[in-house]
């Protein structure tokens, strides 16, 4: 007997409903929108994300999260035989993630028990974002906020302290092997071809606290393999990242 197909690339979802964007955005107006979590596989089944994850789950895992799933009525057949409709928050979830076109990626080193090791945040048309936080077991936190909250928490979740005097002869990989704690954050705009985001231009932003003090680094323009201080350039973190969105 053969067990259950997985998702057939080919099928694309169903239109999201008129009126389901605008409502949306209003209510996260109010306060947080929290989406639910999810595994990877689930999200890989509804194509939502994939493209910013690490790999791709086995047809077999694929299966079990498709059956999951359907079982909880979020994912059905669409009125079309190629189609397959997303409901309730994953549907939002997915919706949202095809309109962006940016996607700030934070990963950590140093993060303690109960903190995500990873965030990613999406910005939309409007002031807001859809942020994913995911955790060591690789559950997938998804919410909608205002972009200026999403920032504030992501500031407080990256490495802090005092911003280091900017060294020319500063060596970035002994300030990473030994910080208390680290991060990378990879701003990418991207295009999409049909359900698939093509990657375009990226920018990189290490940061690492040591002794109390804050290091940042960029990427040197002459030589993308080496990382040269002073990236903060006198501003805030907080300030450097809404930039790095704009």
């Amino acid at each position: 007997m053969t067990g259950p197909v997985p998702p057939d690339p080919a099928l694309v979802p169903a239109a999201v409903p008129e009126g389901l964007v605008t409502a949306i955005v209003n209510l996260v107006g109010t306060g947080p929108v929290e989406l639910g979590a999810y595994t990877v596989a689930e999200l890989t089944a509804v194509d939502a994300i994939v493209d910013f994850l690490a790999a791709r789950p086995s047809d077999e895992v694929l299966a079990e999260a498709v059956r999951s799933l359907a079982a909880r009525k979020l994912l059905v057949a669409g009125s079309a035989a190629e189609q397959v409709e997303v409901r309730g928050d994953l549907g939002i979830a997915a919706a949202f993630q095809q309109r962006a076109r940016m996607v700030m990626d934070a990963r950590g080193t140093g993060t303690e028990t109960g903190e995500p090791w990873r965030i990613l945040l999406l910005p939309q048309p409007e002031p807001i974002t859809l942020m994913v936080r995911i955790d060591a077991l690789g559950i997938h936190e998804i919410s909608l906020r205002k972009q200026g909250e999403a920032l504030k928490l992501l500031v407080a979740w990256l490495p802090r302290g005092r911003a280091a005097d900017r060294d020319a002869r500063l060596n970035a990989d002994a300030v990473l092997a030994s910080a208390e704690r680290s991060a990378l954050v990879t701003v990418t705009r991207y295009t999409t071809q049909g359900s698939a985001e093509i990657a375009g231009l990226s920018t990189d932003l290490v940061l690492a606290r040591h002794g109390g003090q804050l290091h940042a680094f960029s990427r040197d323009a002459r030589d993308a393999g080496n990382l040269v201080p002073g990236a903060l350039d006198g501003k805030d973190l907080a300030e450097t990242l809404a930039r790095l969105l704009a």
